[in-house]
């Protein structure tokens, strides 16, 4: 099909919102990366997102909704712990699992008797939710298992002629995808996918906050995934990935006795004076490196790389998400030095 590019102006958006409840699907910007959003409780529209991206029908969509109030109508449950967390954190980048109901179709949830409910505070997406009137399932608007996008023209690379439009809101805030959480019992959350809502930031509000094995560790066999990005390889580039936790000093020489071709490195932005190899950065802070990941994953790319050593991230804070996603990019090749 042919795959329209629109602006922000609001008919432009009209447009886009009209799309979506006619059934089809379009790439969409968040806060976090772009999404290819279409109508949650429409099942032939989700199918359509499967489609695009090459996903596995296992593999959950998160929804999303212009106001916490909204979900009520499509789940069952709603602890008061999640009151609390969406009256700090919401519109943003944080995603709740709760019990679903029938409004959610099975194709929506992954197979799964749970849905993920965010609300984006990125004021295109939210205004299509607004106009559209309907919950919009918004995966990462990506082939699946390649880095996520992060720009229209990211989503146009990846799903140009597999979807109806793309709607360009300008570069994402933070670059990687929300922070999943789930609830145990009355004060007490698991974090299935970390991001910019850290686990520090959600002890202002709960009383322990747990850190679940898979987001460092690939799920154990015949595991059910309960949140995107927790089954299959992810965020990769073409190129291959390897993770090396070291210091400057011990990797620059790691990478000097690499003798393959097509080898680049990805490295902090206050290494680069230092390191005589063929490099990107992707910038020192964790916010920053959790801005730039993909990008820096797909313009490597671009460049030809056939391997990419990244330096490690710290895992503090926000470099937890950083980690997470570089550690499955390099389907858990970690070299320690």
């Amino acid at each position: 099909m042919e795959t329209q590019l629109l602006g922000d102006s609001l008919q432009q958006l009209e447009a886009a919102a009209n799309l979506i409840k006619n059934g089809e699907v379009v790439g969409i910007p968040t806060e976090t990366v772009y999404g290819l959003g279409a109508d949650a409780a429409n099942e032939d529209a989700v199918r359509k997102i499967f489609a695009a991206k090459g996903r596995p029908a296992d593999n959950p969509l998160i929804v999303h909704l212009a106001d916490f109030s909204d979900a009520v109508r499509y789940t069952s449950l709603i602890p008061p712990l999640a009151y609390e967390l969406a009256e700090k954190f919401c519109p943003g980048p944080l995603t709740m699992i709760f019990p679903k109901n029938s409004t959610i179709p099975y194709v929506t949830s992954g197979g799964l008797d749970t849905v993920g409910i965010r609300i984006p505070s990125h004021p295109v997406m939210h205004r299509i939710i607004e106009i559209s009137g309907c919950p919009i399932a918004a995966p990462s608007a990506n082939t699946s298992g390649l880095p996520s996008p992060t720009s229209a023209a990211h989503v146009m690379d990846d799903m140009k002629g597999k979807i109806a439009a793309v709607v360009d809101g300008g570069q994402c805030q933070f670059g990687v995808e929300s922070t999943v959480i789930c609830f145990e019992g009355e004060s007490r959350v698991r974090i299935l996918r970390p991001g910019c809502v850290t686990r520090q930031m959600l002890l202002t509000v709960c009383r322990e906050v747990i850190i679940d094995d898979a987001v460092l560790n690939g799920l154990s066999k015949n595991e059910k995934a309960a949140s995107p990005g927790m089954k299959y390889k992810h965020y990769s580039p073409k190129a291959d990935v390897v993770l090396v936790d070291s210091s400057l000093d011990k990797f620059i020489e790691y990478i000097g006795s690499c003798n393959e071709s097509g080898v680049y490195s990805l490295i902090y932005t206050a290494d680069a004076d230092k390191f005589p190899y063929k490099y990107m950065t992707y910038g020192d802070g964790s916010l920053e490196q959790a801005h730039y990941v993909f990008q820096r994953l797909r313009e490597l790319d671009e460049c030809g790389a056939k391997k990419i050593y990244v330096r490690a991230p710290s895992n503090d804070e926000v470099g937890l998400a950083v980690l997470n996603r570089l550690i499955r990019a390099a389907e858990f090749e970690v070299i320690r030095i």
